[in-house]
């Protein structure tokens, strides 16, 4: 029987061989190379070589088009002390921060529940961006419109928290008008009122935008890009108690943007400017889990702010318990 197979083998070859000493002879070589290329000859060269029928793969010829996805945000965020290389802190406060130290504490944060764990609020409620929507100013980059001030930058923040399963509060007080030299009395006023009343937060976001004023008294806005997107940079503000007032746990909320700071340069590289570590405590004394975001600055559009704070968010959910 193997003998009849190889017998049978062998005249599909000398078949060939004369179909291909036709084709050399006659000057055809494209259509020899066609014809060796078809799936059928490899197939056929294929068994008399080994005897097995081996049918060829068919290629699609289509493209497969791929996505510009943004880095993905891992389930939990782990930290080490290599990632102390991430972070870099500006301190006007005269205290030096153990990086290392900070990032190997342990994170704990159980934002996830049926109770309120986040609060979002605003001290300079009406800080607002470069003009590049129809809005009517209070004054240069400021306005009382919360769809273009500083809440619709929380807006966007508590969505994103919402919506990866964490309860938000969302205060969108006016806490610094009329007065602006009230503006942390009155937003003081509000933390400690949400804590009584939801002893569940465990996060307090205080959300600004940044003003720092270049030649000419032109507005200097801070951007980096995160895939083809252009955002605005994010600088964390940490209080201390250099200033006087009472502050003894302030090393508990700079572990916490340390550990911050470091995922977001882990997801968006780029995304922060170093942490500024102040003497004034900016009412961070009431939560050990309490921040200032600068979401950008005054030179900055708020569509970049927007993409800021996404990114933010996404940040904070993967720190999330």
């Amino acid at each position: 029987m193997k003998l009849e197979q190889r017998t049978l083998r062998w005249c599909a070859g000398l078949i060939l061989a004369a179909v291909f000493l036709r084709l050399v002879g006659s000057g055809a070589l494209e259509p020899l190379s066609r014809l060796l290329a078809r799936p059928e000859t490899v197939s056929l060269l294929m068994f008399m070589e080994t005897g097995k029928v081996v049918r060829p793969i068919q290629v699609s010829q289509e493209t497969v088009p791929t996505e510009t996805l943004r880095p993905s945000i891992p389930e939990k965020a782990s930290f080490s002390q290599e990632d102390a290389d991430l972070v870099q802190v500006n301190s006007l406060c005269g205290y030096d921060v153990d990086l290392a130290e900070m990032l190997a504490a342990p994170l704990s944060l159980s934002l996830k529940g049926d109770e309120p764990t986040v609060l979002i609020l605003h001290s300079h409620t009406t800080e607002s961006y470069t003009k590049t929507e129809d809005y009517q100013e209070s004054t240069a980059y400021r306005t009382l419109d919360e769809n273009y001030n500083m809440v619709s930058i929380g807006q966007e923040i508590a969505r994103v928290l919402e919506e990866g399963g964490i309860k938000v509060l969302h205060d969108q007080s006016l806490h610094d008008h009329p007065s602006y030299s009230d503006a942390y009395g009155n937003s003081r006023r509000s933390i400690a009122a949400y804590l009584e009343q939801y002893p569940s937060i465990q996060l307090v976001l205080d959300i600004h935008r940044d003003a720092v004023e270049g030649a000419g008294g032109k507005q200097i806005g801070y951007t980096t890009q995160v895939d083809s997107e252009t955002a605005a940079q994010v600088m964390l503000v940490v209080g201390s108690d250099v200033s006087g007032a009472t502050h003894p746990d302030w090393a508990e909320n700079m572990a916490l943007a340390v550990k911050l700071h470091a995922q977001l340069e882990k997801t968006a590289p780029g995304i922060c400017r170093p942490i500024s570590f102040r003497s004034q405590r900016f009412n961070q004394d009431q939560s050990h889990g309490a921040m200032l975001l600068e979401i950008g600055s005054a030179g900055n559009t708020r569509q970049e702010a927007l993409s800021a704070a996404r990114i933010t968010a996404q940040a904070i959910l993967a720190m999330a318990e």
